[in-house]
């Protein structure tokens, strides 16, 4: 009876041990892949902003590294809808810093100083460092 219990209990610990590390890799991936989508609709909708006399350019903090601090500065105008966007860049940080802190992701600690101001050339918002 002891000898069933023990491979009873063995083949279920080896069961739930490979199953594991399966669903861990399809969440990380699909949280990726999330984050991937995410940040592509914010780069698509930052791209169809213009600027000229009625529309001013602005910058905004995108992602969020693992040590602090945002992966880049994203730079749109006020043509578009602005309180989407800047909602779906803090959903999207939000999101990032999570999987960075579940997942143990790692990065450069280097700081990224943000644009010393964002000019409108040919109706586009460019930023200068």
């Amino acid at each position: 009876m002891k000898k069933l219990h023990l491979i009873l209990l063995t083949t279920c610990l080896i069961f739930m041990a490979f199953q594991c590390e399966d669903d861990t890799a399809s969440t990380k991936e699909s949280q990726q892949q999330d984050l991937s989508v995410s940040k592509k609709a914010i780069e698509d909708l930052a791209a169809t902003s213009i600027c000229n006399e009625t529309f001013t350019c602005k910058f905004i903090a995108l992602g969020s590294k693992p040590c602090g601090g945002p992966w880049g500065y994203l730079v749109y105008s006020t043509s578009v809808n602005i309180e989407k966007l800047e909602n779906m860049v803090l959903n999207y940080n939000k999101k990032e810093s999570d999987f960075n802190k579940k997942w143990g992701v790692a990065s450069d600690c280097m700081y990224l100083m943000p644009p010393t101001k964002v000019n409108c050339e040919n109706n586009t918002c460019v930023a200068v460092y």
